[in-house]
């Protein structure tokens, strides 16, 4: 797909970290698959990995976690 951001790459598979912060609980998650361009580095997360990313994040919150860092897991 071409970049919305720059206008000027096609965007190649690849990997990039994902920040969530909610209510004062930060979770990173590294090493998560998207399409990036590579001009402008801009990256793009599809809806499904989108999904387990939300998921994951609200798992946490549940259970009281306030900062996360892990490596993404299909």
């Amino acid at each position: 797909m071409k970049c919305v951001v720059c206008k000027q790459a096609e965007t190649l598979p690849g990997v990039t970290t994902v920040t969530l912060e909610r209510d004062g609980s930060t979770f990173v998650v590294r090493e998560v698959p998207a399409q990036v361009c590579p001009n402008c580095g801009e990256d793009y997360v599809d809806s499904k990995v989108t999904a387990a990313l939300l998921n994951t994040a609200e798992r946490l919150s549940q259970a009281g976690a306030q900062v996360d860092v892990r490596r993404y897991a299909a």
